[in-house]
């Protein structure tokens, strides 16, 4: 694999301008300028093959997982090939592909009534919200989304799509959507299952296992093989990297076999519209034999899919960057795919996408297949184009269980195994929003997602309201927060000081080592001087040691009455032990060593 695009030089003698559209203003906009004047043969070679590798990946996976949606297929393709067009010149990582996802098929399937056009103004909507907060740099909310929430609907998502391809597998008919009524009808109509879709489901999905486990032992190629060894090389990465391709075009054959024949025991995709529909702005309203749905109904009827979709569209997305972007050594600008992702669904919303974000399965092909820039994607773009144009007549004979065959299969790596045995191992509080959001999960969606980050935040909330405090024994009692101290923790520290100090006879003298305390609000400074004024009426002394310049500053700032401030722990010993030479620095700047002074001025 290609090391990736040094950034573009300016010519030399070259002045940068002084207004806002400098060289580096606009190769932050549009990244595409960093790299596309280095680029060379290799690169394009390289790419030429990745994009292929995706597009092969990406035709089959699409038309499935419209199913997933609850739409028709030919929806699935109009979702695929925006992503690669507009991440070529917007896109901040050489690996990610934008397009169609189960998870984010499993949301539009939740949200869009199984409705195209709601689906379409769901990608519009949840665009806007990407692109603005790109352009505010909002990208920090999803920090607040931990990874065991994260893992805890993933993992259920995987079981959700899962399940509901049984459906399709088993060829059974009128299975309800909603997941516990499908775990029901599945199996209570289990006797009804059609037997050549079963045999004809196992077979592909053992025959996408073989092909993936092929592909993950196909040893390196080296320059000094035998030119059949790499020939027969190329030929099985080719095969195991196409699997998807592969497996359902065997399954179409097998189908159409049939058809000539004039039996036909599998239940087929069916028609599937030709070419591209006309660009057209989305659905605003939509007509139903009870009359028009307004914008506002429509968006009423989507209710939180406006907050879950765009919002587990960008975390999926930007996850799936940053680990390619950790595993190849470069780095992405989160903001900017923000901005990549939201003006891909915009624009997509135009050509009837429902709402996509960046795939792990077919980042992964486009990496190892030894991509090089985002180039790539124009080659993935151009065929599923070119598909919608030639090949939607052959798409009729692809038996729905053989699509149900590469859901299942794409789906199966979403399931952590692990994950529980490592936060156990780890943390074990940080099971608990796992396990919320899992199980809340297969009851609504943004439940699990919402109740799962309330107790996340809860929980961090917690460790700031309550810090740990460290104590010490010696002339005088030392108390240390592990953590900075913020408003909810002046309680936690008013106690600890009144009953290891104030509440014991005679008072003690203390010492608060603020050595990890990096900021303070106005409540723990008004807190401090209460606890001063309490100590002051016992005959007792507190001092603060180990003070960083930003929480100086404040107390400074707030000229608290009596406070002693010390550098070090032995320098306030000795003050209180009124050895000679030592003084205290309190309340005033003359008072603050000359390092200090500098800082604070800095």
């Amino acid at each position: 694999m290609s090391p990736p695009m040094s950034p573009m030089k300016p010519p030399k003698g070259f002045a940068p301008m002084s207004c806002c559209w400098s060289t580096e203003t606009m190769q932050k906009w549009l990244p595409f300028l960093g790299w596309l004047p280095d680029y060379t043969w290799y690169a394009l070679k390289m790419d030429f093959i990745a994009g292929i590798s995706v597009g092969l990946t990406v035709i089959p996976q699409a038309l499935a997982y419209a199913e997933v949606a609850g739409l028709p297929p030919q929806y699935g393709l109009y979702s695929a090939f925006m992503g690669c067009f507009v991440y070529f010149f917007l896109g901040t990582s050489r690996d990610v592909t934008l397009g169609p996802t189960a998870i984010m098929s499993l949301l539009v399937s939740f949200y869009t009534f199984h409705e195209p056009a709601y689906a379409v103004l769901l990608a519009f909507l949840s665009g806007c919200i990407q692109l603005g907060m790109g352009l505010l740099r909002l990208g920090l909310l999803l920090d607040f989304i931990s990874c065991p929430v994260i893992k805890g609907f993933t993992s259920a998502a995987a079981i959700i799509i899962g399940f509901g391809q049984i459906k399709n597998l088993l060829g059974l008919q009128h299975i309800p959507r909603q997941f516990f009524l499908q775990v029901y009808y599945t199996f209570h109509n289990i006797g009804e299952t059609r037997v050549g879709d079963a045999v004809l489901g196992l077979v592909c999905m053992v025959l996408l296992l073989v092909l993936k486990l092929m592909r993950d032992h196909v040893p390196p190629v080296h320059p000094e093989m035998p030119t059949g060894v790499r020939l027969s090389h190329g030929l099985v990465w080719t095969a195991t990297t196409a699997r998807n391709a592969l497996v359902v075009s065997f399954a179409a054959l097998v189908a159409y076999s049939f058809q000539v024949t004039g039996y036909q025991p599998f239940v087929l995709t069916g028609k599937t519209p030709e070419g591209l529909p006309d660009a057209h702005i989305p659905p605003f309203s939509v007509t139903t034999a009870n009359g028009t749905v307004s914008f506002t109904e429509m968006v009423q009827g989507m209710g939180a899919g406006l907050v879950v979709v765009p919002l587990m569209g960008l975390l999926e997305s930007i996850a799936v960057a940053k680990s390619f972007a950790s595993q190849n050594n470069y780095r992405i600008n989160s903001n900017q795919e923000l901005l990549a992702i939201g003006l891909t669904n915009i624009l997509g919303s135009l050509f009837s996408s429902y709402p996509v974000t960046g795939s792990f399965g077919r980042t992964a092909v486009n990496a190892q297949s030894g991509v090089c820039t985002p180039a790539g994607g124009l080659m993935t773009g151009a065929l599923v184009l070119l598909s919608l144009d030639y090949l939607t007549s052959l798409f009729y004979y692809i038996p729905k269980s053989a699509l149900a065959a590469v859901i299942i299969m794409a789906v199966v790596p979403l399931f952590d195994t692990k994950i529980v045995r490592t936060l156990w191992r780890v943390k074990r509080l940080d099971l608990l929003p796992l396990c919320v959001t899992f199980l809340l999960c297969f009851w609504e969606v943004q439940y699990g997602i919402l109740a799962g980050t309330l107790v996340s935040v809860l929980i961090l909330l917690h460790s700031v309201a309550r810090p740990k405090i460290q104590v010490s024994e010696g002339p005088m009692l030392v108390l240390q927060p592990a953590s900075g101290l913020h408003f909810p923790a002046i309680e936690t520290l008013r106690e600890a000081l009144l009953s290891r100090a104030l509440e014991t006879s005679p008072p003690r003298s203390v010492a608060l080592d603020c050595t990890h305390i990096c900021s303070i609000d106005y409540t723990v400074v008004l807190g401090l001087g209460e606890l001063l004024e309490d100590f002051h009426k016992r005959g007792a002394t507190l001092a603060l040691i180990g003070l960083q310049v930003p929480v100086l500053r404040v107390l400074l700032s707030a000229d608290l009455k009596g406070v002693l401030y010390f550098c070090t722990l032995e320098e306030a010993e000795k003050y209180l032990k009124q050895e000679p030479g030592t003084q205290p620095y309190n309340g005033n700047e003359d008072s603050v060593p000359e390092h200090k002074i500098a800082l604070l001025k800095a």
